[in-house]
């Protein structure tokens, strides 16, 4: 069933919101060179790597210097790039993702392979099920850019602070997967990009 609701609220999604992506495709392309999109290498369901979409916030090449981004100091980060991603509007084109099956509306957010490698035999336990757009980790840490930002060692704050807070509320979801949650994180969510 949360398949179903997956295939169904992404297609309409793409459909409702295309005239939004036609205008921030446009806003990408007037604000700085390089393409509309951005694909990065994530890690999904039982380790296997995907191409996870998003529109582009930053310079191009900007991630050969660093995975993590630090808020406001971060200054790869371009005009509309701080725009889209204060809204998370950054993140629609990953409907494409869950039509595609590699992700879930709902689920623990896909991690690069450079942090997934770290993960202990207990972590490794978020890659047994479909990652996703938002989870309890998501809307907890909407503010992550920000804490990095302040960090001296944005990369060890990162790994010692985050990363494991975020996959403790990775878990409450994994433990307790069906409709009602997914829902209500969906409600959640919706509501934290609204206050």
């Amino acid at each position: 069933m949360i398949r179903f609701c997956d295939v169904f609220f992404s297609l309409l999604g793409l459909i409702v919101l295309s005239p939004i992506f036609v205008i921030i495709a446009l806003c990408i392309v007037l604000d700085s060179r390089g393409g509309v999109f951005y694909r990065q290498v994530r890690v999904g369901r039982d380790g296997k790597d995907f191409r996870l979409f998003k529109f582009r916030s930053m310079a191009s090449g900007a991630d050969k210097k660093g995975l993590i981004t630090v808020g406001a100091k971060d200054s790869r980060v371009t005009r509309v790039g701080y725009f889209l991603r204060k809204y998370k509007l950054d993140e629609l084109p990953q409907l494409l993702n869950v039509v595609r099956g590699e992700m879930s509306l709902v689920g623990p957010r896909p991690e690069v392979r450079k942090y997934v490698d770290m993960y202990t035999v207990e972590q490794r336990k978020v890659l047994a099920i479909v990652p996703g757009i938002t989870d309890y980790a998501s809307i907890e840490y909407a503010d992550e850019n920000t804490i990095l930002g302040q960090a001296s060692d944005p990369d060890r704050a990162y790994v010692e602070q985050i990363m494991p807070d975020k996959i403790r509320y990775n878990m409450k979801y994994i433990d307790n997967q069906c409709l009602k949650e997914y829902f209500k994180i969906i409600f959640l969510t919706l509501m934290k990009i609204v206050k």
